[in-house]
């Protein structure tokens, strides 16, 4: 059931900005960091591919301004769907960040970049594959929230908590 054996967001110097692996695929942090050092060294020399197979994984990837994005599947997975996968969620963050995705819109948006991705694999299923619907559920959800707590008055603090909960309770 597993598609999506790890996302991966990382800058034009290798370094990791998110890293989520699903399915205790490379389960320490050496084995990541490792992975992810041989990702970079392969995907720098080939910028513009967007396929490869590395240590028995297929790997999608897409150069976005100063950052790649990679998605990492199985052997046995469709490549193309993993790379359908990697646009949608590069078109929902370029919908999002109003503009391509780089380094600095990211950082400082990361909330919204992790709720995109969030949205769009969970545990490594493919939630969504619109990036337009991730974008209005992200906007929607920041939209509601838009003041934080120390702006909102006692009122609406309270209006909100109360919310909150009716909701985790109905869940």
């Amino acid at each position: 059931m597993y598609t999506i054996e790890a996302f991966i967001l990382m800058d034009t110097e290798g370094k990791r900005i998110i890293a989520k692996y699903y399915n205790h695929v490379m389960p320490t942090l050496k084995e990541q960091a490792a992975f992810e050092k041989n990702l970079f060294d392969k995907v720098r020399r080939q910028p513009g591919g967007e396929i490869l197979m590395l240590d028995g994984h297929i790997v999608t990837y897409k150069n976005s301004v100063d950052t790649f994005m990679v998605i990492v599947g199985s052997l046995e997975e469709n490549e193309l769907l993993l790379a359908n996968v990697l646009q949608v969620f590069h078109e929902a963050l370029t919908i999002l960040l109003k503009g391509p995705p780089e380094k600095r819109a990211m950082m400082e948006h990361m909330d919204v970049v992790v709720l995109a991705l969030d949205e769009t694999i969970d545990e490594g299923v493919i939630l969504e594959a619109e990036p337009n619907v991730i974008a209005s559920r992200i906007t929607r959800r920041v939209a509601d929230n838009d003041l934080p707590l120390s702006e909102q008055s006692l009122t609406q603090a309270l209006q909100s908590a109360r919310d909150q909960l009716a909701k985790s309770l109905l869940s």
